[in-house]
């Protein structure tokens, strides 16, 4: 859902004015809502995942849905889910992109509009520096389309039954599709 736009690009000092989720994508504020249960348990999953792979290997560090990221002045992003090798933040907000982010389609996250703003938020993702962009749907196909930087336009689609890769993001790092729904 969005909030009403500003005359210029939002900038981070209009999304901290912002309360609750939001992030900046293609110069605009764009609130994010509530997510429901299929949506938060594969969030949760790929968090406890990525957590369980920093510990026993570290070259990173796994944040939250709500976790910001500001890629610059007037940008920012809030995956569901994120990997991120950059400094510890003392702010509100960590300082750059991560290298792994995952979208997780939510009821509105379909049809031609939404997917060409998954498709210009994907573009803020890969120009900021993220490596790899998962686009997670539980809710219709159940599947994980895994965006590479070195080829944006032909994901590599992952099914029930299948293990996703966030490679070279996430070295190592698996995560079967199936876990998506426990």
């Amino acid at each position: 859902m969005s909030i009403p736009q500003l005359e210029s690009p939002a900038t981070i000092a209009d999304l901290e004015r912002v309360s609750g989720k939001a992030e900046i994508v293609n110069g605009k504020l764009v609130l994010m809502s509530p997510t429901g249960d299929y949506h938060n348990t594969a969030a949760a999953n790929i968090v406890t995942s990525l957590k369980l792979h920093q510990r026993a290997h570290g070259g990173g560090r796994a944040y939250t849905d709500n976790g910001g990221f500001i890629i610059s002045p007037t940008r920012s992003v809030s995956p569901d889910a994120a990997w991120y090798i950059g400094p510890r933040s003392v702010g509100k907000m960590l300082t750059g992109a991560p290298v792994f982010a995952v979208e997780i389609r939510s009821e509105s996250n379909y049809g031609p509009a939404a997917e060409r703003e998954m498709a210009w938020k994907r573009a803020d993702y890969f120009a900021a520096g993220t490596q790899v962009v998962w686009d997670v749907d539980v809710l219709r196909e159940e599947l994980i389309r895994v965006y590479h930087a070195d080829d944006p336009e032909h994901p590599v689609i992952y099914r029930r039954g299948e293990v996703a890769e966030a490679e070279p993001a996430v070295p190592g790092w698996r995560f079967p599709v199936d876990e998506l729904f426990d």
